[in-house]
């Protein structure tokens, strides 16, 4: 039997037991890829990763990434959990202010900012937006996630799919209470997806309706969306926080001019409130009005606690 270490962290939170769950195994040679994507279906998170030893120039580690059902080139709560873990087991030394990941869409840079010995924040680089063309049918999409079709778009908001290096379909809505009363179908958004001419991808739903849900201090939160995310042909029913899809989400909302350029690097999204476990997913946008010019990802991750896997 070969043992395999792994860290177990709560990311995009800075409490226990809140934020998306995640397995690290720090040292995944030796696994194949079906190893790798039999013990992601037994972890049975949104996603488990496996660190290796770099690939290309230019790069510090290889990260493989997998859901229970699929492996991911790029991922946004994996990148981030695993700096943290590579933070813990002393593999990033401390007060070293990035360093670079080697994932399926290529070499994707991490900024680090510490506190003492301790890591205390991770950014993630993600790609440039690429958009569909607007998706007219909202009556079609709101059938798909379970709303009244007037709860879609809201203000002239369309419907699209938005990829930093993962598509995604973004369905505004007008309040949070929509955004929580959602309930996806996975076959009706089969059918949907199909007949707008779109593959398969996860589904974002958000919106802009600001501060019904308190903070830990009992004060609104200020989260510029809340958010909610399904991938079910990926074998995630829900996603906690999502950052593979956060920047897409920044990005929408600055080619839709809901966030102006000058604030367009301080963007929160708040996610995983209906599944009790809030998360909060710090997006930056730096843009030229409606041109944007690079995309981060960011957020905080908890040590929840660390095993050991064996392997026949």
């Amino acid at each position: 039997m070969r043992s395999y270490r792994f860290l177990q962290l709560d990311v995009f939170t800075s409490a226990l037991f809140g934020g998306n769950q995640l397995a690290v195994f720090t040292d995944g040679r030796g696994l194949s890829a079906e190893t790798m994507q039999a013990i992601a279906k037994e972890m049975n998170f949104s996603e488990t990763t496996f660190v290796l030893p770099p690939e290309t120039p230019g790069t510090d580690f290889r990260l493989r990434i997998f859901t229970p059902g699929a492996e991911l080139p790029m991922a946004g709560h994996p990148v981030i959990g695993s700096a943290f873990a590579l933070a813990r087991i002393g593999a990033l030394a401390p007060g070293r202010e990035s360093f670079v990941f080697g994932l399926g869409v290529g070499p994707t840079p991490v900024a680090l900012t510490w506190r003492g010995t301790e890591l205390a924040f991770a950014w993630m680089t993600q790609g440039l937006p690429s958009f569909s063309e607007p998706i007219a049918n909202r009556a079609m999409a709101a059938s798909a996630v379970g709303v009244q079709d007037s709860a879609v778009g809201g203000t002239g908001l369309p419907v699209q799919v938005v990829s930093c290096g993962l598509p995604y379909l973004l369905v505004p809505l007008t309040t949070r209470r929509a955004v929580d009363n959602a309930v996806v179908n996975p076959d009706a958004l089969g059918t949907f997806l199909h007949q707008a001419g779109v593959e398969e991808c996860g589904v974002f739903l958000f919106s802009t309706e600001r501060g019904s849900h308190s903070t830990s201090s009992g004060q609104a939160d200020k989260a510029t969306a809340y958010s909610r995310m399904f991938a079910p042909t990926l074998g995630v029913h829900e996603d906690a926080a999502t950052g593979s899809a956060s920047g897409p989400l920044g990005c929408y909302l600055v080619l839709h001019k809901i966030v102006p350029a000058a604030k367009s690097t301080s963007m929160l999204s708040l996610q995983g409130v209906k599944m009790g476990r809030p998360s909060h997913v710090h997006i930056s946008i730096a843009a030229e009005g409606t041109d944007i010019k690079s995309v981060r990802v960011g957020g905080e991750s908890v040590l929840a606690g660390e095993g050991v896997l064996y392997i026949p």
